[in-house]
């Protein structure tokens, strides 16, 4: 228990932190004023006034702010400090100073990503060395062997297990020729692929065609240079925020339940599962979550970063800020939304993690 809530304050303190350094620096950098700086919200529990900028911590840990000069437009503001101002900045600044939260949290996946891939190395993709044969399916029928290593099939060269799946996938149950090594020695071997009805990644049943072979788990990592490590970083984020969408997506169509939609508490009970794994588990648990944060603050949703780009967005098309009441009103109801949301992901995971068997109504 003491793991979990240490792994969980940490995992959120950093995300959190940079999510609001973000905002922080870009407003300095834009030259607007920052009065507060905040990790957590409610009550303040400690403060200390640096500058023009107070930063402090407070009672409640999941989330924090960035407070600046003018964010409300109603707000008073002195004229020597007008320039300074939020509301009068350009609309370019503020949609930087705006993107700036979930940008780094994208740049902090980045970052971890790049020191495993620097310091513990980079996973190799499996080769298409034969792992196991599953019983009663065409690989074993034709002769295939736990070891054989599949040097090409009709022609084209094999070097990795993914290009010797996609042919096999593909291949509509055609007839392959299959040239396979096997101890030292060149084999031709044909096959017939199988058709299969087999779920995905996000649980959909997809058609496809299989021979029945799983790849020879080698568990082999390569430690790369720096410039490698971070090209693969930028890499494996992209493809983290591509996977995250897509799941989002699959949400919104009902193909994943909603009942799968967690709250902190699920957070809380992953971090500490991966602490208990290791610091390595749980800095990649880190990054995963750290792309979710900054993608679900894009949400054009009002009170979250992606409704004040939609604000932005109408005001550069109206060429008039919209008024205060309706940005109210919009906020008002995007927070409703929040907290009927976050209240019906608590829901879900006191079902899955303390009541499986439902409250009994």
């Amino acid at each position: 228990m003491l793991l979990t809530i240490i792994s969980t304050v940490i995992v959120l303190g950093i995300l959190i932190f940079v999510h609001e350094l973000g905002h922080f620096i870009l407003s300095k950098k834009m030259g607007v004023k920052v009065l507060k700086f905040s990790l957590g919200f409610g009550p303040k529990l400690i403060g200390k006034k640096m500058g023009e900028t107070e930063y402090q911590i407070s009672v409640f840990p999941l989330g924090g702010f960035v407070k600046l000069l003018g964010e409300n437009p109603e707000e008073e503001v002195k004229e020597v400090d007008r320039y300074r101002s939020f509301s009068v900045a350009p609309i370019w600044k503020r949609a930087l100073i705006i993107g700036a939260g979930p940008f780094f949290n994208f740049f902090l996946a980045v970052v971890i990503f790049s020191l495993i891939n620097m310091f513990v190395g980079i996973p190799l993709p499996p080769s298409s060395k034969i792992g196991e044969i599953s019983p009663g399916l065409p690989a074993e029928s034709a002769g295939l062997k736990k070891g054989d290593t599949i040097l090409s099939i009709d022609g084209v060269a094999i070097d990795q297990w993914d290009d010797l799946s996609k042919i096999i996938r593909g291949s509509e149950g055609k007839e392959l020729l299959l040239k396979v090594k096997r101890d030292g020695e060149a084999l031709d071997i044909k096959v017939t692929p199988k058709p299969s009805t087999q779920k995905n990644l996000f649980g959909e049943e997809v058609q496809t065609f299989i021979i029945g072979i799983t790849p020879f788990e080698e568990g082999v990592v390569q430690k790369v240079n720096p410039v490698t490590a971070l090209g693969t970083g930028f890499l494996q984020t992209w493809n983290g925020i591509q996977l995250t969408v897509i799941g989002i997506i699959k949400i919104i169509q009902r193909v994943i339940p909603a009942k799968e939609i967690g709250s902190p508490i699920m957070i809380a009970k992953l971090a500490g599962e991966q602490a208990k794994k290791g610091v390595l588990s749980l800095a990649i648990f880190t990054a995963i979550i750290s792309i979710n944060l900054g993608l679900i603050n894009l949400f054009p949703i009002p009170i979250l970063d992606g409704g004040h780009f939609l604000f932005l967005g109408l005001e550069a098309i109206l060429r008039k800020p919209l008024s205060i009441k309706k940005m109210e009103i919009a906020q008002q109801v995007g927070l409703i939304f929040i907290i009927f949301l976050m209240l019906f992901a608590i829901y879900n995971d006191l079902i899955r993690y303390f009541f499986p068997g439902g409250f009994g109504f």
